[in-house]
Parts: C-alpha cells; structure tokens; sequence
C-alpha cells in the first residue's frame, strides 16, 4: 500500500470516525481546559473540522461531491488513526492544540498535518517506499 493510499484508508474508515469523533472532542476539551485554566468540554463542530482539514491540505485524498460532514468524519479518523498507530499521543495532541498562538481551532491544522506526515512516514518505512 502507497503512503497516499494508506492515508485514503484511514480517511474513509466510518468506524474511525465515530471513535475519532470522541478522541477530537476529548483532546481539544483538555486543550481548552489548560488553554483557558478551567474545566471545559466541547464537541468540535463539523464547520471547525472541515475547515481545519482544507487548510491542513488534505482535501486532496477525497474524491469530488465530498460534503462538510464527510470532510469532518475524515479528520476525525486521521486523527484516531495516527493515535491508535502509536504515531500521536494524547499528550502531544493535546500541547500542539493548546500552544498554537492563533488558537486552539488554529492548532487542529498542525495537529493534522503532523498526523498526515507520521501515516505516511509509517506507510513508507514498512513498505519501503
């Protein structure tokens, strides 16, 4: 599998999705939480989600006709993906979102996009591409 076509998979993984929702609200709660020095808990709009993955650059490994929900579900598989590889841990998500200087929203492009390099990484090193 091509380090694209491992990154395609984990986007469109519905089942990641649904566990990736509870991991993005949980670690940009925590975020926020230290961001802001008291308990918050947020659910992560879609709106916010597909935003973050357009500017993350990702838009590119979905086909055409995608809906905002679709670009949300894709973040929030990436995401649980590169956590359940061993590639991200809760404890990094959660300083990149809450040290971003534009915002915690801002820190989920970053966070994205270093998810995005670590699948690749991982795809290329055990397929030796």
């Amino acid at each position: 599998m091509s380090k694209e076509d491992a990154i395609r998979q984990a986007l469109r993984n519905r089942q990641l999705a649904s566990l990736g929702d509870a991991y993005v609200n949980f670690v940009y709660s925590l975020a926020l939480t230290k961001v802001n020095g008291r308990p918050e808990g947020i659910k992560v709009s879609d709106r916010i989600l597909a935003q973050a993955f357009k500017l993350a650059g990702l838009r590119e490994y979905l086909g055409t006709r995608v809906t905002r929900k679709d670009l949300a579900n894709a973040s929030e598989s990436l995401l649980v993906d590169a956590y359940l590889r061993d590639l991200l841990t809760i404890e990094e998500s959660v300083r990149i979102l809450a040290q971003n200087p534009d915002g915690v929203t801002s820190g989920l492009v970053d966070l994205m996009k270093l998810a995005a390099e670590r699948v690749r990484q991982k795809a290329s090193a055990s397929h030796g591409n």
